[in-house]
């Protein structure tokens, strides 16, 4: 019952509309994912589905009353990108203010197995949420993850960079002219020592052993 209520049908991605949440992933997963379409299995569309809950949840604790000292401005609003080639299509979790300071903060909610093991913001959610205050002109960011098991949380605040913006819309670019021009990028995470578990859960793994293209 659960996997029916959650099943939706996945639509192929089209040429020229990206997304900040693939782009700290390996680059040939992404390439594949736009070359060869998979329909999303039922156990990853649930991992997605609690996700999805555990957002509601901040949302919630973010709008509560008993909480005066933040006001929660806006919640799942989509942005965009735009470059002369292609287009960068996103959706910002939380705006929040805090109102001792005044600052305005993005806030990226990700839930985690464990939060022991998180010890700091993981390279491919800062890279998302950096493009996420670029779009806004907010720069002020916390990558904030919540214990799926037990709702305890940390919360790790970013400074924009603009150095860092810059390398993350040439890899758009790169990506970009690699599907464009069908040509297949490098297999990334197997060549990055701190990226090789992502091997492990690709769906993609003998396509990307054969070097298929």
């Amino acid at each position: 019952m659960v996997t029916n209520h959650i099943e939706r049908s996945s639509r192929p991605k089209s040429l020229g509309r990206y997304y900040p949440s693939e782009i700290g992933s390996c680059m040939r997963k992404v390439w594949y994912s736009y070359k060869y379409p998979q329909e999303l299995q039922p156990e990853l569309l649930k991992i997605f589905e609690v996700g999805n809950m555990l957002h509601g949840f901040v949302v919630e604790v973010l709008k509560s009353e008993k909480n005066k000292d933040v006001q929660l401005l806006r919640s799942e609003f989509p942005l965009k990108i735009e470059t002369p080639d292609f287009l960068i299509s996103g959706r910002v979790d939380d705006l929040v203010l805090v109102k001792a300071s005044g600052k305005t903060i993005v806030v990226e909610v990700k839930s985690t197995k464990s939060i022991d093991f998180v010890k700091e913001a993981s390279e491919s959610h800062v890279m998302q949420l950096q493009l996420y205050m670029h779009a806004t002109g907010i720069h002020n960011g916390m990558v904030l993850y919540i214990d799926k098991g037990n709702l305890q949380s940390k919360q790790f605040p970013i400074e924009y960079d603009e150095g860092q913006v810059k390398e993350i819309l040439e890899r758009f670019k790169q990506l970009h002219q690699l599907l464009t021009s069908n040509l297949l990028p490098i297999d990334e995470a197997k060549k990055n020592q701190d990226k090789q578990w992502l091997c492990r859960f690709c769906e993609y793994t003998e396509k990307c052993e054969r070097n298929e293209s």
